[in-house]
């Protein structure tokens, strides 16, 4: 109702420390500080390109920088395939976006296997959401679910959590595991208030009340909903305000009669 469950935090991993240059005179080859700059400049770039919606180009110079990197050796740079994790990544982004779904996956699934084996939490995590947002996009709910039930552990943020625990409860919603869906609403909304963000509380309370009314308590529902409709107010969401309230008017004609407001 308030919005879509796939919104995707557009958040960006801790890359890498590059081990400290050696003296120009020292080198035969370009050293690590041209590498560096190479790379920053080039991930810069693409990300600049993902911002602004350009994913073509942002897809095209991710993929230059690749070519550039699988030439070096881990003595060049000893985060090699850290760094390599990263472009598919970034690649993975650019596919979502231009609608090819099976090329996300691949180059996310890449990312997953380079993050795991390098034994990288930060990694693992953006890897195993964008597993889970690209197959939630093809509706493929339950193997999403499986990916983002396995970040869990690795999510240490309030905000993220909220997120999270929403985008497995939409899912479930989705799969009409209505249980499920209220379990990982509270959850949401639990992270949310520690988090003492009104936005995903709203959100958390809206879930929490879609799958109260699909199970049949009503009364549950209507109150996740007002509780919904204060928080819009308070945050002066008019376009959420409207969805709830009508979802709201819509739950009290179920409550028996004599319990409407």
């Amino acid at each position: 109702i308030i919005q879509d469950c796939l919104t995707s935090l557009d958040t960006c991993a801790k890359l890498w420390s590059l081990e400290k240059p050696v003296a120009p005179q020292q080198q035969k080859r370009r050293g690590p500080s041209e590498q560096a700059q190479f790379v920053l400049k080039s991930l810069n770039e693409i990300d600049n390109e993902l911002t602004r919606g350009n994913a073509e180009a942002s897809l095209k110079k991710a993929k230059r920088a690749m070519s550039v990197v699988q030439t070096w050796t881990t003595e060049d740079i000893p985060n090699k395939y850290e760094l390599l994790g990263s472009l598919h990544s970034y690649i993975g982004r650019a596919f979502f976006i231009l609608g090819d779904m099976d090329e996300a996956l691949e180059h996310h699934r890449t990312d997953l296997q380079l993050a795991e084996r390098c034994k990288l939490p930060e990694a693992t995590s953006r890897a195993l959401n964008n597993m889970g947002l690209t197959l939630a996009q093809t509706g493929q709910f339950a193997q999403a679910v499986e990916f983002w039930e396995q970040m869990i552990p690795l999510v240490d943020d309030g905000l993220e959590k909220a997120w999270l625990f929403h985008n497995i409860g939409s899912s479930s919603l989705n799969m009409k595991q209505y249980e499920e869906a209220k379990h990982y609403g509270i959850r949401c909304l639990a992270a949310a208030e520690e988090a003492a963000d009104e936005k995903w509380q709203l959100n958390g309370n809206v879930l929490i009340a879609q799958a109260e009314l699909k199970t049949g308590n009503v009364e549950s529902s209507v109150s996740h909903f007002e509780k919904a409709s204060s928080l819009a107010r308070l945050t002066e969401d008019e376009a959420a305000l409207g969805a709830i309230q009508k979802a709201l008017n819509e739950a009290k004609q179920l409550l028996p009669d004599g319990e409407h407001l």
